[in-house]
């Protein structure tokens, strides 16, 4: 699998990100802001996490403009699948390409440290390799992770299986993290081929730094 990594001023993860998926055995490639193309015969488009133009405005609201975004909404649209980890997450729903937003958390506080998520749905490409309810062990770094949608979005949401992930205790209880509506932690589109998720997945490949769950979620990309 060839995986396309994007970088912007601020990106912090990117290196982790390749390194994720190198590990995995895949083949990556660092694609820079300013690019108006995407690497021809690429399997996935990750947008990793940092502070994309030090989040000035709203975190991901300048790099949503950046050239290379506009490439990436084209090849999401034909059906490439786009992977948005934190700051990326913010990116793709302000591009548009992920419905909701992503607000302060509720404590208004920086959050870091492991999470209990549960597996709310597991027919797509990403987590067709974890087990529907399954309790996932993955680190989570934010200031703006508080995901919002209204009423008639979440329904559709919910009716459609966007609903990816949930923050929850070990037993898959739903639980407040950073105030999340109905503590949603990762959603895609209604194609779903484009994903979004504010836990790091590539933070969580190795039992030494305190989880392994990562690999499952990641691999889920390979099939």
């Amino acid at each position: 699998m060839r995986v396309a990594v994007l970088r912007f001023p601020g990106t912090n993860c990117e290196f982790d990100t390749q390194y994720a998926f190198e590990k995995l055995g895949h083949s990556t490639e660092l694609v820079w802001h300013e690019e108006e193309t995407l690497p021809r015969e690429i399997d996935l488009v990750v947008v990793p996490g940092g502070f994309s133009y030090g989040d000035y405005l709203r975190s991901g609201s300048i790099a949503r403009f950046s050239p290379v975004m506009k490439a990436v909404k084209t090849y999401a649209e034909e059906g490439g699948k786009v992977l948005g980890i934190c700051n990326g997450f913010q990116i793709l729903t302000e591009a548009g390409m992920i419905p909701g937003a992503l607000k302060r958390n509720n404590n208004l506080h920086f959050i870091s440290k492991h999470q209990t998520l549960c597996v709310i749905n597991n027919d797509n490409a990403f987590l067709n390799r974890c087990e529907k309810g399954e309790v996932l062990n993955i680190p989570i770094a934010h200031a703006d992770g508080n995901y919002y949608i209204d009423d008639e979005g979440l329904k559709a949401l919910e009716e459609n299986g966007q609903v990816l992930l949930r923050y929850s205790d070990n037993e898959g209880n739903p639980v407040v993290v950073n105030g999340s509506v109905t503590s949603i932690a990762g959603v895609c589109n209604k194609n779903k081929n484009v994903f979004g998720l504010m836990p790091h997945p590539e933070r969580a490949l190795e039992a030494i730094l305190g989880s392994e769950d990562g690999i499952k979620m990641l691999k889920g990309f390979e099939d």
